[in-house]
């Protein structure tokens, strides 16, 4: 695996708990939940981490755009399977085209000076 992979797999993962930070805080009531609040401070530490990460390697406009539109359309999608928030085909339709524009940022070629020389 190179390292532009691993960077986006650093950033894919990162995504993922964007999401699960996003529930946690609404879960947290305000930080007055213990378990939530704990779960809210490691994933979203582990989550900036892990952005910091794929920057190396990926431009950090593309990387952000990524990471807050695959974070946000797992919090919505999730929000929505939970109940806590209405089904909606809108709804769905607009995570969609998040996605779908985050897919076509991570198609566009790579340009060749981007931090190629740091190990990510």
């Amino acid at each position: 695996m190179n390292k532009r992979s691993v960077a986006w797999l650093f950033l894919l993962v990162s995504a993922v708990l964007e999401a699960v930070w996003a529930t946690a805080l609404g879960l947290s009531n305000g930080f007055t939940q213990l378990l939530p609040t704990i779960v809210f401070a490691v994933t979203s530490t582990l989550s900036m981490i892990g952005l910091g990460l794929a920057i190396r390697s990926i431009p950090l406009g593309t990387a952000y755009a990524v990471w807050v539109g695959i974070g946000a359309a797992l919090t919505v999608g999730w929000a929505m399977a939970t109940g806590v928030e209405p089904f909606s085909l809108l709804k769905v339709l607009f995570i969609a085209g998040i996605v779908g524009c985050a897919a076509g940022l991570k198609s566009l070629p790579a340009d060749a000076k981007v931090r190629e020389d740091q190990p990510v």
